[in-house]
């Protein structure tokens, strides 16, 4: 049989809190192919948004219309794939954030997995609840589909007692207190694509709403900024990123924050949109940056504290080849990606403005010690090739 006769259509569902992302591929052993894409956004608003783009990326459609659950995101993309006469889904893959510390490897979704997955809606309340409505209406509306669970944390499960453990008391470790590491499908695409080019130290700024700095050694997971939560880390849009406890044990002590509080203060609250008072959104505090101070110190300290993290992954690494920029920050921003490697120069990272406005790669100048790239990160595709794997070779 060749491998375009096993090829199979498998859709990727990659869920937030607020939207949904989803991406349909034709999979085989060597070759994944893009048939369709596109994206539900404000969930729950009533300026919801549905979009949609065929194999070459060319818009089918805009919708603008309230999108009031997960449930009608999943009955709009079903009716998108019936309208362009599109092949049924094989199997769905679902982006699943944190599994806790028993699910560390991307699997098929049965009754125990989903048990595992409630049961890991601590680690992140965030994420896990949405990606268990997402699962279940996909259940719902292809029946016929198997459905696989992909992990962002499967990158890094790996890690190094030394990077791991964080350092609380034994019995807390045992609990499966420890560093997770997170934006590991994004991480996979990277890797996947420099291929035979992957050096042999490798830096990661995945940089969006969520950001975080991977270090990657022979293509393995080294050290990652984000810990036992997609909380921790680099400053982020709304999340804090890492901060002294002190702080929050004094929030709790003197202004009688519980966890509830303190949980929409550091992930809703915090971040650039804590310091700016604008927006969580690079985008608008560029806008407003010229005549708003805090806006300008928002975007000074994210490229701050993602430099940080750059060097501290330098160090763990012992040197670096190859610097890549990715998410919809790091790929799109050439302000902020200035911004950080302006102050990585003492080490001989210098960009080509010319290059890096374009993201014409390499962005480094000739005279740059170390490789600068932009990437995409293509966690879907990465959904679709994992949920591929899995199915039963009866199936591939």
């Amino acid at each position: 049989m060749t491998d375009a006769e096993r090829a199979l259509p498998i859709l990727a569902l990659n869920s937030g809190s607020s939207s949904l992302k989803f991406g349909l591929y034709r999979v085989g052993s060597a070759r994944t192919e893009i048939l369709l894409s596109g994206e539900a956004e404000s969930i729950g608003d009533k300026d919801g948004k549905f979009v949609a783009r065929d194999s070459r990326n060319k818009m089918l459609l805009s919708e603008t219309s309230p999108i009031p659950s997960q449930r009608e995101a999943i009955i709009r993309i079903a009716r998108l794939l019936d309208d362009s006469k599109m092949p049924a889904p094989v199997a769905i893959g679902h982006r699943i954030v944190h599994g806790g510390p028993r699910l560390r490897r991307h699997c098929l979704i049965n009754d125990e997995v989903l048990r595992q997955l409630e049961a890991a809606r601590a680690f992140a309340p965030l994420h896990i609840p949405s990606a268990l409505s997402v699962i279940s209406f996909a259940h719902e509306h292809f029946p016929a589909a198997t459905q696989a669970a992909c992990f962002d944390t499967a990158f890094h499960a790996d890690l190094a007692e030394v990077a791991r453990v964080l350092p609380i008391p034994k019995e807390l470790q045992l609990e499966g207190i420890q560093r997770y590491g997170f934006h590991g499908l994004s991480c996979e695409s990277i890797v996947r694509q420099l291929a035979d080019d992957l050096p042999d130290r490798l830096i990661i700024a995945h940089l969006g709403n969520g950001a975080s700095v991977t270090a990657v050694k022979a293509g393995k997971s080294f050290d990652t900024s984000m810990g036992l939560t997609p909380s921790g880390g680099v400053i982020m849009s709304t999340r804090s990123g890492d901060l002294d406890p002190g702080v929050l044990v004094y929030l709790m002590r003197e202004k009688k924050l519980d966890a509830a509080m303190l949980e929409e203060l550091i992930d809703r609250r915090s971040g650039v949109f804590g310091i700016s008072g604008v927006s969580g959104d690079m985008r608008r505090l560029h806008q407003a940056a010229s005549l708003n101070a805090d806006a300008r110190l928002a975007i000074q300290m994210f490229c701050y504290s993602v430099r940080k993290q750059v060097v501290a992954m330098i160090a763990a690494l012992d040197g670096v080849d190859l610097i890549v920029f990715t998410g919809g920050i790091g790929e799109n921003d050439e302000e902020v990606r200035a911004g950080i490697c302006r102050g990585l120069s003492w080490i001989g990272v210098s960009l080509d403005e010319a290059r890096n406005a374009s993201a014409n790669n390499p962005v480094n100048d000739s005279a740059s010690r170390c490789c600068v790239c932009v990437l995409p990160s293509q966690e879907d595709e990465q959904i679709a090739r994992h949920t591929w794997a899995l199915l039963p070779k009866s199936l591939s």
